[in-house]
């Protein structure tokens, strides 16, 4: 009779020394006691197949994907959810037992629930939405926004045929604006979102006007290096509902864990702590 063998999970990508997700399902294996471990794992495209073929074999029972193979992972996934097709992109491996791979994206759950538990009152549908950014995590966001009801929203991105392409995937209630004129896009808006990596620690400041805040908005910001950035600051300031980054990690990783592990985690305020090592 073969012993149980002790879940294991990881998460690939190139370079991954920097991914706080160890720490993040770390606290949660520890915390609730359960045996496993989750372990960062360096991988080129060029093996991406093969590694993932012969991680089932070694006791995977799945692994997070980050940059740069968020979107070839598809093409190498035997099942993939409407959500992940949608995105063009997948976060999150199920290994079967019959070695298929499934993949998700679970960025769009991570975002919505980010925001729900920062701003509980948040009302989607109550006016227009402001997106900057049309990139790989911009998808997660606009596709989330309009399946919540955002009647109209409004997208910038500093090369604007991205955020035409979003359009023409996404349809009319989606509205362009030039990277010059993004500031309007704050004028009456509800729900205010920052995609880009501007204001990160180490990348250009965000530039762009922010005295049209209206106040009452509920604003995040994917970035969560600074957690408080300018442009949350200036959110603040002119009266908005503030929801920092840090959350969407952290919610993002819910569904992975509990299909690996078999137990649901919860975001709490010890995490938050954990992984950003204060």
């Amino acid at each position: 009779m073969s012993a149980k063998r002790i879940p294991l999970a990881g998460v690939i990508g190139d370079p991954i020394a920097h991914s706080l997700s160890p720490r993040l399902h770390g606290h949660w294996l520890s915390s609730m006691g359960l045996p496993g471990h989750y372990i960062p794992m360096h991988v080129v495209a060029e093996d991406l197949e093969q590694v993932l073929r012969t991680l089932q074999k070694v006791g995977f029972a799945g692994v997070n994907i980050t940059i740069p193979h968020k979107e070839a992972v598809l093409e190498i996934a035997d099942k993939i959810t409407d959500r992940a097709a949608l995105m063009g992109a997948a976060n999150t491996l199920i290994f079967g037992k019959d070695g298929s791979i499934y993949a998700d994206n679970t960025d769009g759950y991570g975002f919505t629930q980010n925001v729900r538990q920062g701003a509980p009152n948040w009302n989607p549908s109550a006016g227009p939405a402001a997106v900057f950014g049309a990139g790989g995590a911009s998808r997660a966001v606009v596709a989330s926004l309009l399946e919540l009801g955002v009647p109209i929203l409004r997208l910038s991105n500093r090369s604007r045929p991205r955020a035409d392409a979003l359009r023409q995937e996404f349809g009319t209630r989606i509205e362009v604006f030039d990277w010059i004129h993004a500031g309007n896009m704050l004028d009456g808006a509800e729900t205010v979102v920052n995609t880009t990596s501007l204001g990160m620690t180490g990348k250009p400041e965000f530039r762009v006007p922010l005295d049209g805040f209206k106040p009452g908005a509920v604003v995040t910001d994917l970035v969560y290096t600074p957690l408080r950035t300018h442009f949350l600051q200036a959110a603040e300031a002119a009266g908005c509902i503030t929801v920092d980054g840090l959350g969407m990690l952290l919610h993002q990783a819910v569904p992975g864990f509990e299909r690996w592990f078999g137990v649901r985690p919860e975001v709490t305020e010890d995490l938050r702590t954990a992984v950003m090592g204060t």
